[in-house]
């Protein structure tokens, strides 16, 4: 069987199955990333053409996390599942914790 009938069938990289494996992983990642912090917020980060739509968790020591999720509509309801509250990032920004974390846990600069 040649590669684009697996990838067509939903084996392979990129595939259907490929896809739901990661958005489930990167839900996991997230709860798991909710669960063990204090004072956690979602930022929704816009489509862009190199990574379509992204959520950053953050804690409220400033760690940050970040992953691909499939629309602004799964943002929301990872939000509520998580009982954190949601922001878009394009319009109220970043909390600056975020960046003091970011500057301070720079590796290799």
């Amino acid at each position: 069987m040649g590669l684009f009938r697996r990838i067509s069938r939903g084996g392979g990289a990129g595939g259907r199955r490929g896809a739901r494996g990661e958005a489930a992983a990167a839900a996991d990642h997230l709860a798991e990333f909710a669960r063990s912090r204090r004072g956690v917020e979602a930022y929704l980060e816009p489509t862009t053409t190199v990574s379509g739509t992204t959520v950053v968790l953050v804690a409220d020591t400033g760690e940050w996390t970040r992953r691909r999720i499939a629309d602004a509509a799964a943002g929301a309801s990872l939000a509520r599942k998580l009982g954190i509250p949601l922001y878009e990032a394009g319009i109220v920004g970043y909390p600056q914790r975020m960046r003091e974390w970011t500057q301070k846990n720079r590796s290799g600069k």
